[in-house]
């Protein structure tokens, strides 16, 4: 038999990682904003539209940081 060894869930980063995930995710809306002052039309609209997605996705990771602290907590 080989030597599988139990992996826990080693959750001990989770909130510095997920607070990198929301600062680069802020870094690519300001780039965005530099990137819409050369674009127009349907490249804007689309910026726009990433821009709105990266909004969200930084609302749950938000979410997920702070079960991440409740998690810690225990």
């Amino acid at each position: 038999m080989s030597d599988n060894k139990l992996k826990l869930d080693d959750r001990s980063d989770n909130v510095e990682k997920l607070q990198d995930m929301v600062e680069d995710t802020i870094q690519n809306i300001e780039k965005s904003h530099e990137t819409m002052q050369f674009s127009s039309g349907e490249a804007k609209k689309q910026i726009k539209e990433k821009n709105e997605r990266r909004k969200e996705a930084i609302e749950g990771i938000h979410e997920e940081i702070q079960d991440e602290a409740n998690h810690n907590e225990y």
